[in-house]
């Protein structure tokens, strides 16, 4: 019996970073697999414009309601309920807390508990009035919904120590990458900004979690004996306008380049060029730019924290994220070790096989039958 599902895409797209990804692929292999369901996808103004329904089943529908905000929690229940739907799936848990329908939610991670960066912009009070809100809202999510998704089992164990959630609640779908073959990435157009060699290669944002300071001080520690630099990949905002004025503080203007958000055509040939790709994280709830380095024979030079170790499995080289000194000694250790290198070449081939779009896109499927 056909169903009416909503979607909460209003990450759709590169704005909505490692979420925008997860709903843009999502929704494209949802659209391929499920030709029984009636969908509802509910955009802002940018994914409206660049999402184009390719299954006659899906229709999109603009809401221009911001992401953590009051007309999120009053408004955008009011609109989803005009659609009589039998499910709706959040894909995050920024869930309206007066939402009465059934839903699922994808939770990425649980960084927020741990972690809680401060911006400039905003004065102590507000500030601890949003985060005990956005506190509230993701316990909500959580305790209220018919199922919960996981992207790792390190996320689902952590979901279940804290709020004490049974264990048959929650599902774990693994995210994948956008590409996953040989013959997909030799049509890859490999250009990349001039930049110097040999690099170590970031990607993401510069939040506290993603400890880019101690990176730093580790290319510190070994900058005067060894002929490394490294690029840092990222939008600029508050938090890499602090991570400059460290590199400033540090000498390392000459070591370190930022090259701020690049294109898409650019980021394929970064990361086929680079010594590695280093992900220092105290905390992450898949990992995805450590699979992405992987598809274009990057080695990968990562954190043993969070949830690293389970999707990079044997095809990364791990440190302690909190010793400066054992970042340093990994990243040496490839530096001097071609054979290293492309024996994390081969195995990073080989594990990018285990995660598949489809296959998550379909175990969610399951997830939506089973309520």
């Amino acid at each position: 019996m056909t169903k009416r599902i909503g979607i909460d895409a209003r990450f759709y797209g590169p704005s909505g970073k490692g979420i925008g990804r997860y709903t843009q692929q999502l929704i494209a292999s949802l659209e391929k697999l499920d030709n029984n369901n009636e969908y509802f996808v509910f955009l802002n103004q940018e994914g409206f414009d660049s999402y184009q329904p390719a299954n006659p089943r899906w229709h999109k529908v603009l809401v221009n309601i911001p992401w953590y905000c009051v007309k999120e929690q009053l408004v955008l229940p009011k609109i989803l309920n005009q659609y009589h739907l039998d499910l709706m799936h959040f894909l995050h848990f920024n869930v309206p807390l007066f939402y009465q329908g059934k839903f699922v939610v994808t939770v990425h991670d649980l960084i927020h508990l741990k972690f809680n960066p401060r911006g400039s912009t905003h004065s102590l009070a507000k500030y601890l009035i949003k985060y005990w809100l956005y506190r509230l809202v993701s316990a909500g999510a959580i305790r209220r919904s018919s199922q919960i998704i996981a992207v790792s089992e390190f996320v689902k164990k952590q979901i279940m120590d804290y709020y004490k959630i049974d264990s048959k609640k929650i599902n774990v779908t693994y995210e994948a990458t956008f590409m996953t073959t040989n013959e997909q990435v030799s049509k890859i157009q490999n250009s990349r900004p001039e930049i110097n060699t040999p690099y170590l290669l970031y990607v993401g944002n510069a939040y506290p979690h993603k400890n880019l300071t101690k990176l730093l001080a580790a290319l510190k520690t070994i900058a005067a004996a060894e002929n490394i630099y490294l690029v840092l990949v990222g939008k600029k905002d508050y938090f890499y306008q602090a991570l400059e004025k460290t590199v400033k503080n540090l000498g390392l203007e000459d070591r370190a380049i930022f090259l701020g958000q690049v294109s898409d055509n650019d980021l394929p040939g970064l990361y086929q060029n680079a010594l590695a790709y280093v992900f220092p994280s105290l905390m992450e709830g898949f990992g995805l730019p450590g699979l992405e380095a992987m598809i274009y024979n990057c080695p990968i030079l990562s954190s043993n924290a969070g949830s690293l170790p389970e999707i990079y499995g044997p095809a990364a080289l791990y440190f302690n994220p909190d010793d400066v000194t054992a970042i340093a000694r990994t990243i040496k250790m490839i530096l001097h070790d071609p054979a290293q290198q492309e024996k994390l070449k081969k195995l990073g081939q080989e594990q990018i096989k285990k995660y598949s779009w489809d296959k998550c896109a379909q175990e969610t499927i399951d997830i939506y039958e089973s309520c």
